[in-house]
């Protein structure tokens, strides 16, 4: 079972009120809607799907599952590889300044927490730049947290942004929000094995669509979000 402190640091570290800035992204969304490619609760379940299963279960949960594994063995030298690996797969300026933004406040936060310890801290920070999977991990490491645990907690938060962006957005009431994070959950538990079980060769951050709505994002004339 899962101890109550790890699993309250865990509710923290993937709350809408830690202090990172999430929810000044969309990633790529705000274009999504602003094209017309996604105009209702229907096409917002698609469009965040199509995300879970693809980058996000083949690339992103991937990563932090490495980046966790690394952490916990103690090897700053594979943590410093996936770490440019994350950053060169971003294909967007928006993207890259979003991981590095987060990354980094992230890396605040738990300062000034106080409750990851020192050495790790000061080995995150060594990195330089650093993504926010890569600081996720870091803390999940300190605190012992299972990695399917910790992969869970790092998709629900991703997807609870999307879904209280896309409100905003397209825009959605609340029961339609509530709605989307019923259904979408659902999927998590399969997006997760599918991560684990993904060959190393076959992690990939292919997403054209992704890529292509945020770099229109970058030039959109009125914007609410950075990404």
């Amino acid at each position: 079972m899962t101890n109550p402190l790890r699993l309250a640091r865990l509710l923290r570290l993937s709350s809408p009120t830690l202090p990172i800035g999430a929810f000044g992204y969309s990633q790529g969304l705000e274009w999504a809607v602003e094209s017309r490619s996604v105009r209702d609760e229907t096409g917002t379940h698609h469009w965040i799907s199509n995300l879970l299963h693809g980058p996000f279960a083949r690339f992103e949960l991937p990563t932090l599952s490495r980046l966790l594994v690394a952490w916990i063995e103690c090897d700053v030298a594979t943590v410093a590889n996936l770490n440019e690996e994350y950053l060169a797969a971003r294909e967007t300026m928006e993207l890259r300044a979003e991981t590095v933004h987060m990354g980094q406040a992230l890396l605040k936060a738990l300062r000034a927490a106080g409750d990851v310890s020192p050495s790790r801290l000061v080995s995150l920070e060594k990195l330089g730049t650093i993504s926010y999977p890569t600081a996720f991990a870091c803390a999940l490491a300190d605190w012992g947290v299972f990695i399917e645990d910790g992969l869970t907690a790092y998709a629900w938060a991703w997807l609870e942004n999307q879904v209280m962006a896309a409100i905003k957005l397209v825009p959605l009431g609340q029961s339609a929000g509530q709605r989307l994070l019923a259904t979408l959950s659902v999927e998590l538990p399969g997006v997760i094995a599918t991560a684990r079980d993904l060959a190393v060769e076959d992690i990939n951050s292919f997403a054209p669509m992704l890529a292509i709505a945020s770099s229109q994002h970058e030039t959109q004339y009125t914007r609410l979000f950075r990404s």
